[in-house]
């Protein structure tokens, strides 16, 4: 019963993510009412447009809005960024765009440029201007928190959307604009750049009849076809649900096969197993064991680098508890894309909170290894996977002030990430580890002989290295569709939003790496082939591997991304992305492994 009423309480609660996934809570509405007439509180006239980072498909390296010598304002202060906008290189600033509500205005000028060629620093200006037109850098403006959406037609009458549109465009020498640069004018001239240098925007409304709250912005039309919506309109229009059920349908169908198999061998192969083993009595019949039993005195020997092994699945844990919250939240609406930076923040602010589960699983586990260089274990918990991950983005972080992008971290953010680390996060990583050993090791259900076994020789297919291999792809075929959509909301400015269907293709891939482990494990073992604890790790930990070869094809057929900074770029930040989803698929695998293991070699007698 306690079962059932388990399962139903997991179906509710993805029936209740995946409803969460099509409707986003934003921040609070604003209401507008024209100016002079004061009858509604908290009601405001004035409707501000603010601008951010520049970025573009040809390059993974954004800058400022300020950075292109467009038309800014620099009396008004820039509003605040939490950290996850920092860290994505967001930079939100006024614009001298303003409009009054229900006031219409028609040809205001907001800014005058005057460049002269023959001065160095309008040259540069000027260069860095082309620049962003050949590499197709794209505005995001912001109007009541609504991205600018540029939409244009393509083909069968359809509209195809962008959050953003370009600062201009270049035409070749053919007399055709390079790329996207759609607009209804006609070019006169060849091999040359053109700025859009103006702007018509149609702001649409809605008034609110109930409580006299006003009225609300719907939708804001910018020309030459370019528009702003409203975050239903922007997540309606969306073409990618059917993608999306089709990848839940695909990774439904591979987890009932491996239950299928898993189930097999449970119930049918393991139960005759474990009857046949207890049915043995005499001395005779024990000396003829054969199967996964035989190897029950070496099952739990302590494997060979116990201690970083140890250490890895401290980690990894603290990154499973981390994005399975954190997907928890995005999925009930608490981090939708009009709340800025919430997704990112939130995953930083757990992953230093989770220091003390790194600690305690890291330590437990090492002690049970039988290791007794406890200060080395929590120093590397606390510091060899940080660590990698911190220099790397050091390293990026570099190039990035180097280029004089806006991704790149001020010092002050740094001197904070570093503080929340060695402050918050190593303290509670050492109060884990503090724990981890004062409690008493895992008993394991058997006892280990003094002497290894040594294990026969194994077939091709139950070797470590082709089991590994194998391993990690059902895993890796549960979430390619889903990581494609994930790539581009992150190289091609995408927005993605659909936290409901990724909160299920995380349940499934936590399935399915369970599953794929377990049954390689099985085989090894009724192979004689006890050392089970590495291989089950790598063993699902394979899948990021797979994960990296996909980001290589992803980078090759899908970006136009080009230049040696931003490849760098591309690449370094992969391997972070692929570093983090090693620890995690590889500590799924091993700690289903380890509850197999246990719960098999626990039912069996054993002289």
């Amino acid at each position: 019963v306690r079962l059932q009423n388990a399962r139903v309480l997991l179906v509710i609660l993805v029936l209740f993510c995946l409803s969460a996934a099509f409707y986003l809570p934003g921040l609070a509405p604003v209401s507008f009412c024209e100016p002079g007439k004061d009858q509604v509180p908290d009601c405001k006239s004035t409707i501000e447009l603010f601008v951010n980072r520049l970025d573009s498909v040809e390059s993974v390296l954004p800058y400022e809005y300020t950075a292109f010598d467009l038309c800014s304002e620099k009396t008004l202060k820039r509003p605040s960024e939490n950290l996850g906008q920092v860290l994505f290189g967001e930079r939100i600033e006024p614009s001298p765009y303003k409009f009054e509500f229900k006031k219409p205005a028609t040809c205001q000028k907001v800014c005058t440029r005057t460049y002269n060629t023959n001065d160095p620093s309008d040259k540069v200006k000027l260069d860095f201007l082309k620049k962003g037109m050949l590499l197709n850098y794209q505005h995001h403006w912001i109007v009541d928190n609504m991205p600018v959406t540029w939409c244009y037609d393509v083909e069968d009458g359809q509209k195809f959307c962008n959050p953003g549109f370009p600062i201009g465009c270049f035409v070749t020498e053919a007399g055709r604009p390079k790329d996207a640069c759609v607009v209804n004018s006609n070019f006169n001239e060849k091999d040359a750049f053109y700025i859009f240098n103006h702007v018509d925007i149609t702001i649409h409304y809605h008034i609110v009849e109930h409580e006299q709250l006003g009225a609300r912005l719907v939708a804001a039309k910018i020309e030459p076809k370019r528009n702003v919506t409203i975050w239903d309109y922007i997540l309606e229009s969306m073409p990618h649900t059917n993608i999306q059920w089709f990848s839940i349908m695909n990774s439904l169908v591979i987890v009932l096969f491996l239950s299928g198999m898993v189930a097999m061998i449970m119930l049918r192969t393991l139960h005759k197993d474990i009857a046949r083993y207890n049915q043995m009595d005499s001395v005779e019949d024990a000396q003829e064991e054969f199967g996964w039993k035989l190897v029950h005195g070496d099952v739990f020997r302590p494997p060979r680098k116990g201690m970083l092994l140890s250490v890895f699945l401290g980690s990894g844990t603290q990154i499973f508890i981390m994005t399975f919250v954190t997907l928890f939240f995005a999925c009930l609406g608490f981090l939708s894309p009009a709340n800025r930076g919430a997704l990112m923040t939130c995953a930083v602010v757990l992953w230093v909170l989770l220091g003390t589960p790194a600690g305690y699983v890291a330590a437990r586990l090492y002690k049970s290894f039988g290791g007794e260089k406890w200060k080395t274990n929590v120093l590397l918990t606390a510091f060899l996977c940080p660590g990698v991950v911190f220099a790397d983005f050091f390293v990026m972080n570099l190039i990035l002030w180097g280029e004089g992008s806006s991704a790149a971290m001020p010092f002050g953010t740094l001197v904070a990430i570093l503080a929340l680390w060695f402050c918050i996060s190593v303290p509670l990583t050492f109060l884990g580890a503090y724990f981890g050993f004062k409690k008493t090791g895992i008993e394991h259900p058997v006892r280990t002989n003094q002497i290894p076994r040594q294990v026969p020789e194994q077939s091709f297919y139950t070797k470590p290295l082709p089991g590994i291999v194998m391993g990690g792809i059902l895993p890796f075929g549960c979430i390619f569709i889903q990581l494609f959509f994930i790539l581009n909301s992150i190289w091609s400015h995408q927005m993605y939003y659909m936290f409901g269907f990724l909160f299920l293709v995380f349940i499934i891939l936590v399935i399915t790496c369970s599953e794929a482990t377990i049954l390689l494990c099985y085989f090894h073992l009724c192979a004689e082939d006890y050392h089970w604890q590495w291989r089950s790790f790598l063993t699902s930990g394979f899948t990021a591997v797979y994960f990296l070869v996909y980001a290589i094809h992803y980078f090759f057929s899908k970006l136009q991304i080009t230049g040696l900074a931003s490849t760098i770029l591309y690449f370094g930040y992969t391997m972070i992305m692929a570093l983090i989803f090693f620890l995690f698929t590889g500590s799924i695998g091993f700690f289903s492994c380890f509850w197999f293991v246990t719960k098999i070699y626990s039912v069996v007698k054993v002289d």
